[in-house]
């Protein structure tokens, strides 16, 4: 599907500004949901790290999708937009006993433990409360995924969850918890894997570990959440404009045996929200260097940062140009010799003034979007409200 972008519409506000198009949005959404529904007991949760825009939210709540949250801000925003306490899960590293109240109070799903000291935080907590929470232990698989080192999360190297040989002794402490229930087991290798036999591997790794606990403890877990990294091709949006949630399903469906009666929970968030969002830019200057031309924009590193900080690659395009094409290095204001959003992009001939689209950029975008050099943050709006 060729992105349609309302360009009249754009000359109109400022920039940079994040434009979402709710009508592949809607799609995305329910193409997921489609092919997760044709497998008994599948659940998506929506990554909300991946952005947390209220319009976003909203939609995903519309659409039925639960939320996985790795902070009690990202908790709070799943609830305002409405999306049911029983859906919501939290993991993540560092949660502090304030978060952890918030979680409790609002009777969420599972927190995703990744420590023993975090599953005493909880213990304390939740008998303070005269409660009983719920989780997940969270487990370092010790699987590689072919992605960037930066947004690989589960080799035994990395900060997250609990690794193999730690497994008895967290068992040990959950057994003398009073307040604390334990209802299933999380992994998550990474994000941005196409490469489905990453996804096989954890398979394998996770029937190994279920074998090992109903053999060896006795111990069958109602829940497995297996978290997401289903990545999107950022050099082709428009060819490959709704990730091919057949296929990430289906191999799950092959390749993971789940014993009777469990349910199995998938935590996306790139794959659902990347291609629908682009950075919209103006043209400030063009600036003929002695080796190549510039094409210096208003929108900078701290409006999408992935460029700056993976040497992500996303594509650009002319949306008011239709001259013949030459080569630009398209840069930002920000005053860093990293603020470049691509090297060598051939475009059709850029002038001051020009509107730029820089595409799949719907999730890490906004959310990760900063303040530096005083730079205001950039707005989003949906292609509904435009």
């Amino acid at each position: 599907m060729r992105a349609n972008f309302p360009v009249k519409a754009f000359e109109g506000i400022d920039t940079p500004f994040y434009y979402y198009d709710a009508d592949l949005l809607r799609e995305t959404l329910a193409t997921a949901l489609r092919e997760a529904s044709k497998h008994k007991g599948y659940h998506v949760h929506y990554a909300v790290k991946a952005n947390f825009n209220p319009q976003i939210l909203s939609m995903v709540c519309k659409q039925g999708l639960g939320a996985d949250c790795v902070s009690g801000g990202e908790v709070q925003a799943a609830l305002a937009a409405g999306i049911s306490p029983d859906k919501i899960v939290f993991a993540g590293v560092g949660k502090t006993d304030k978060e952890i109240s918030l979680a409790i109070d609002a009777g969420i799903f599972c927190l995703n433990a990744e420590s023993i000291p975090e599953i005493q935080a909880i213990e304390r907590l939740s008998a303070a409360k005269s409660a009983v929470t719920q989780i997940a232990i969270r487990i370092n698989p010790n699987v590689g995924a072919h992605t960037h080192a930066n947004i690989t999360t589960g080799l035994a190297e990395n900060k997250f969850g609990i690794n193999y040989e730690q497994l008895d002794d967290v068992l040990s402490v959950i057994d003398s918890c009073k307040h604390v229930k334990l209802i299933g087991l999380h992994f998550h290798i990474g994000s941005q894997i196409l490469v489905m036999d990453d996804f096989i591997a954890l398979c394998n790794r996770v029937n190994e570990l279920q074998i090992h606990l109903r053999d060896n403890k006795g111990i069958i877990l109602p829940h497995v959440n297996v978290g997401g990294g289903l990545g999107i091709r950022y050099d082709a949006p428009d060819e490959y404009d709704v990730p091919d949630f057949r296929l990430y399903f289906d191999t799950y469906a092959k390749h993971l045996h789940l014993f009777e009666g469990q349910q199995l929970h998938f935590e996306l968030g790139r794959s659902l929200v990347g291609q629908c969002g682009s950075l919209i830019t103006r043209v400030t200057y063009v600036k003929e260097g002695t080796c190549k031309k510039f094409a210096i924009v208003d929108a900078g590193m701290n409006d999408l940062v992935r460029p700056a900080m993976y040497g992500a690659y996303h594509k650009i395009e002319n949306l008011t140009s239709s001259a013949p094409c030459d080569s630009y290095d398209v840069v930002g204001p920000v005053c860093e010799s990293s603020d470049v959003f691509c090297k060598d992009v051939e475009l059709p001939q850029v002038s001051r003034g020009d509107i730029l689209a820089i595409r799949s950029a719907g999730a890490y975008g906004e959310a990760m979007a900063f303040g530096y050099n005083c730079r205001t943050l950039p707005k989003g709006y949906m292609s509904d409200t435009i």
